[in-house]
């Protein structure tokens, strides 16, 4: 017997709206469970609640309040697409889904819940790789280019307007026509100082230029960017995201866990990493249309994070994801306390909620209340009431059915995780990283020659030769001025021995212009005086010159 034949079956026994409810999960595909149905304060084991596996790309919410087992559900739902040959991705961004990795722990209440809700419960772990932004924290470490990032998303992380955006755009396009790799935020720093400098400043001159302001502004945002700890992120080797998509050897779908407890204070690096790793998936994935199971499932852990403080362009590219990546095969969970959490646009594109309980301890928790119950389906439930009053793993749930039509609005009580539910010892999880086959890929980062060290090496040259070109003219200087004092000098001694003859010819007085002419050529000819001629300088050594000739001057 199917199990759409014994829902039906058994649903016969129960009132109206509840048969309509197990009318509604009878499902005649692959499907994963979620529980049993509640229905007035009773749990009916033979009415399972399932979402056809078919429809996970059409993406969902898991909301309630703290402590109400969301992460619970997430890692629920998780085990079951591994289990049905589909990969999965989890941000966990407060450390504790890590223990999907590992066989859950039998008791005394995992056995309750499973005969409560019809679950033949085994403790079972499934296939995990570990990851972690940039080598923060544990797990391997994921980097990007700024290249593959591209000015586009760049310019939307950084919140850069229009105008800079299109700087930003003119600074790559020089970057690529010159072959300078943009690895990491200090190639980009060096490109666009250089693009400012004196030298650099003609480069961009034909095609409009880059000012001294937007390049400040830029600067300046990517200097606010690295606070956020994106630096560590930006480098080699790059992480192919095709990584996502593996099946284990046994055929399970991989579970990649990001690791984010460590980084979970930089929301910023955080969003930028997810929209380059879904920008990257629906760049490089077909398109595939509905397939019979998704191409691979995210889970956004702490969803709230994701979008308190983001900026307008991360949301912007956030519905546009959700909206068009469904087509490539991809489905996206939220998971979060309040549907509010989550911008209306994207809201709209989820088609599978389960939402735990949630508290009405305030005015503004009332008013969150009426909200969500307002976003859900008509229901023969009061679900105002219902709604804080839900036990912990208890959930109301609507999903989209096979032919794509809302299920009616269903309360559950939902099965247990088979895997761990708590963190990975930290033993293990260091291990799990390290026996990774990507381990070896990933872990070392390489700091290669890029635009940086290009630029670098360029200016030591233009310094190297301005130096070889300036020490070249002050030694070409230092000749013409020694030829020039020796000039000087030599035509000071020729009218000093005119002079002599002129005066008395043989006689005593030309006698004695003689010896002073050889004593002056005597002093000009000798090395201490050359070097004091050159360590003054041209114009001081003449001075010197025509000081040293006090004849010629008494004589004037």
């Amino acid at each position: 017997m199917s199990d759409s034949e014994s829902t039906a079956e058994n649903a016969g026994v129960l009132p109206e709206p509840a048969r309509e409810i197990a009318a509604g999960y009878a499902v005649s595909g692959a499907a994963l469970d979620l529980g049993a149905l509640l229905w007035d304060g009773i749990c009916l084991p033979d009415v399972q609640i399932r979402i056809p596996l078919a429809m996970l790309n059409r993406h969902g919410l898991v909301a309630g309040a703290t402590g109400t087992g969301k992460t619970k559900t997430l890692q629920l739902i998780a085990e079951q697409l591994s289990a049905n040959g589909v990969p999965v991705f989890l941000a966990d961004i407060k450390g504790d889904v890590s223990g999907i990795a590992a066989p859950g722990t039998p008791g005394e209440r995992v056995a309750e819940r499973a005969g409560q809700v019809g679950q033949e419960w085994r403790a079972e772990g499934f296939p995990c790789e570990f990851y972690a932004l940039g080598g923060i924290g544990p797990g391997i470490p994921l980097r990007a280019t700024v290249t593959s990032f591209g000015p586009v998303l760049l310019s939307k992380v950084l919140e850069l307007n229009q105008t800079q955006e299109q700087s930003l755009g003119l600074i790559f396009h020089y970057a690529d026509s010159k072959g300078l790799e943009l690895v990491d935020l200090k190639d980009l720093r060096a490109v666009v100082a250089f693009l400012v400098s004196d030298t650099g400043k003609a480069e961009l001159k034909g095609i409009g230029g880059l000012s001294t302001a937007t390049a400040g502004v830029i600067l300046r945002s990517i200097t606010a960017f690295e606070q956020q700890g994106a630096g560590d992120f930006f480098g080699e080797p790059e992480f192919d995201t095709a990584e996502l998509l593996r099946q284990a050897p046994d055929g399970r779908g991989l579970v990649s866990v990001l690791e984010l407890a460590a980084v979970q204070d930089k929301p910023q690096l955080f969003s930028t990493f997810l929209m380059w790793l879904l920008a990257d998936l629906f760049h490089d994935l077909p398109e595939v249309g509905d397939l019979d199971r998704p191409k691979l499932v995210f889970f956004f852990d702490e969803a709230h994070l994701l979008f308190d403080g983001a900026s307008k362009a991360f949301l912007e590219s956030i519905t546009r994801t959700v909206r068009l990546i469904r087509s490539k095969g991809i489905g996206i969970f939220f998971v979060t306390q309040t549907p509010r959490d989550v911008p209306a646009e994207v809201l709209a594109q989820l088609g599978n909620r389960v939402q735990h309980a949630l508290r009405a301890f305030t005015p503004d928790d009332a008013k969150a209340l009426r909200s969500t119950v307002k976003t859900f389906p008509n229901s023969p439930y009061d679900l105002e009431e219902l709604l804080t009053r839900l036990g912990i793993g208890e959930a109301v749930i609507t999903v989209l059915s096979e032919n794509g039509a809302p299920t009616p609005v269903a309360a559950t009580r939902l099965r247990a995780p088979r895997s761990l539910m708590g963190p990975c010892p930290a033993a293990e999880l260091d291990a799990a990283v390290k026996g990774s086959p990507l381990y070896g890929s990933y872990a070392q980062a390489v700091d290669r020659e890029s635009a940086y060290e290009k630029l670098s090496a360029g200016q030591e040259a233009e310094r190297r030769a301005a130096e070889a070109e300036t020490a070249a003219t002050a030694a070409k200087a230092a000749r013409a001025a020694e030829a020039a004092d020796r000039a000087a000098v030599e035509e000071a001694v020729r009218g000093e021995r005119v002079r002599g003859r002129a005066g008395g010819g043989g006689g005593a007085g030309g006698k004695a212009a003689e010896e002073d002419a050889s004593l002056v050529e005597q002093v000009v000819r000798s090395g201490m005086f050359r070097s004091l001629a050159r360590s003054v300088g041209t114009q001081l050594g003449r001075e010197i010159s025509r000081s040293l000739f006090g004849t010629a001057r008494r004589r004037r």
